[in-house]
């Protein structure tokens, strides 16, 4: 089996020079690229990065990242008076898609706020769990948002299984290190 896993940190509140939206992009569990708000570019890393860098996934790469980065910073923003907290809040969201036998066979999100885990979103079966019961709201507020869960479902499902097919592509072009 074969992952893409993509790693979010988003600040409800950042200092000027300071993203308020960070992302790390693993494919088999190996980290090969990063992406930042507020430079807007995804920096290749590793030879893998630097083989995906030339292909035409990049560009709706950086411009996928930086969507979905807006549009969880507005879920934070949306959940913020939910949370109990006395300063600014950290939402970190891990998207995961995996394939075997030439199929997605896995999708999920899993949603962590200032360091507590609190839902896991199953998106081959549209399914919500609740992980921190403080988090039932959240859940509710999200679940009856059917939009939202197409769209959770669109990115793991459609967007990352792609990007993972076209990737493997790559990696098994690469030489083997010696």
């Amino acid at each position: 089996a074969h992952s893409l896993c993509f790693n979010f940190t988003i600040k409800s509140w950042s200092r000027p020079g300071q993203p308020w939206c960070e992302a790390q992009v693993f494919m088999n569990k190996n980290l090969f690229l990063q992406y930042d708000s507020d430079s807007n570019m995804v920096k290749p890393l590793g030879l893998l990065g630097k083989k995906v860098n030339a292909t035409s996934t990049w560009g709706e790469l950086t411009q996928t990242l930086g969507e979905v980065g807006r549009d969880l910073r507005m879920l934070l923003l949306d959940v913020k008076p939910q949370i109990k907290t006395s300063g600014p809040s950290t939402l970190q969201v891990e998207m995961l898609c995996q394939r075997e036998a030439e199929r997605c066979t896995g999708a999920s999100w899993q949603f962590t706020i200032n360091g507590e885990k609190c839902l896991l979103f199953d998106a081959m079966n549209m399914t919500w769990t609740v992980i921190n019961h403080e988090a039932s709201k959240i859940k509710e507020t999200w679940k009856k948002d059917r939009g939202l869960e197409k769209y959770f479902r669109k990115l793991s499902v459609g967007d990352c299984d792609h990007w993972l097919r076209e990737f493997l592509g790559h990696q098994e072009a690469m030489p083997e290190p010696t």
